[in-house]
């Protein structure tokens, strides 16, 4: 009785818990506690909406804005061309003759035609003259000049992106131009038989030519820019490999440097394409335009590209006039977006080599 009574006692004593593992161990004098298994919590049925901070939002909807916004804008760009430029293409040859002041105008596309021409091949000169500059001396500064060289030289490559276009038009008007036209003549005499270089020359140098070299010389900057840094991120252990493997550096470049950065020339030679398509004043002070479509580059008789057309007619233009430059200029508008679409889509086939993002 006396030992019931104190193991009574001793079970009293204990907290709740511990009565349970002296209840289960059959003694009660527990040798070891055990352990009472713990339910896992349960998780919800479905996850709970993390509220985002006040600055999330706003980053979003600014973020989300600006990419609209943008859209907008090239939407009302658009359509206020097609607006502006549906009377020229729906207007007669007569009328359309009467306006642009030229007999022989039968209708928009015939107008619009050198000039769509001619803003194409110089601004294709232009590129055909930059890439290979551009490349060179973005290779010299990434890969072969000291440091302190290569700084230098980028700084000063930067720098003529700084320079207005009508500088770059008075220099070549006044001396690129004639600095060049005995090449010109030279060039005629010694190598006519070749459909460019047809003569006769230009008296003053202000040429398709000369234009090109203009735009060459101004759309290096950003090309030289991009390249030089598409170059420098080229996987440092390829670069290495290459070299431990017996390559030369050239080799190495051509193995290493170019197949990683091969998307990245290309972006660069798409943006310096841009800017030249679009190119106004510089155009319009150098060259000697004719509304004709030919590929002589040293004659005097030069096709003229569609934003120096209407930069030169538009001041004077009324009416149906102003309507046909516009019309001009919405066919611009076409090449830069087919330009643009033809980058991205050559960028998107090329991007295993750079790893861009489709």
């Amino acid at each position: 009785m006396s030992t019931l009574v104190t193991q009574r006692s001793q079970v009293d004593s204990f907290p709740e818990s511990d009565a349970h593992e002296i209840s289960a161990s059959g003694s009660g004098t527990p040798p070891s506690r055990i352990p009472v298994p713990v339910k896992p919590p349960q998780l919800p049925a479905s996850p709970t909406k993390v509220k985002r901070r006040l600055g999330d939002r706003v980053f979003f909807t600014f973020a989300v804005g600006a990419g609209i916004l943008v859209l907008l804008i090239l939407f009302a760009v658009a359509v206020f061309l097609l607006a502006e430029a549906w009377p020229a293409f729906t207007a007669s040859g007569d009328d359309l003759s009467v306006a642009v002041g030229k007999s022989d105008t039968r209708s928009i596309w015939a107008y619009v035609a050198p000039f769509a021409f001619g803003t194409v091949w110089v601004a294709a000169l232009a590129l055909l003259i930059a890439t290979p500059v551009a490349i060179g001396i973005a290779l010299f500064i990434s890969h072969y000049a000291p440091r302190r060289l290569a700084g230098l030289l980028g700084y000063v490559v930067d720098l003529l992106a700084a320079v207005p276009s009508v500088v770059y038009g008075m220099w070549g008007m006044g001396v690129l131009a004639p600095m060049v036209q005995p090449l010109y003549v030279w060039l005629t005499e010694h190598m006519g038989w070749f459909p460019l270089f047809q003569g006769p020359p230009s008296g003053t140098g202000r040429t398709v030519m000369t234009v090109a070299l203009v735009l060459a010389v101004m759309i290096l900057p950003i090309m030289t820019a991009v390249c030089r840094e598409v170059f420098l991120q080229t996987p440092r252990l390829q670069e290495e490999a290459a070299l431990a493997l017996g390559a030369t550096r050239w080799e190495m470049i051509r193995t290493a440097v170019f197949p990683a950065g091969r998307a990245g020339i290309i972006s660069a030679m798409m943006l310096g394409l841009g800017r030249a398509l679009g190119e106004t004043m510089a155009v319009a002070m150098v060259l000697s335009p004719a509304a004709v479509i030919s590929f002589a580059v040293l004659t005097t008789q030069n096709p003229n590209t569609i934003a120096a057309n209407i930069a030169l007619n538009f001041s004077e233009a009324f009416g149906l006039g102003v309507n046909v430059l516009i019309a001009t200029g919405l066919v611009l508008f076409a090449i830069t977006l087919l330009v643009n679409m033809a980058a991205r889509w050559i960028i998107s086939r090329r991007a295993e080599f750079s790893g861009a993002n489709e």
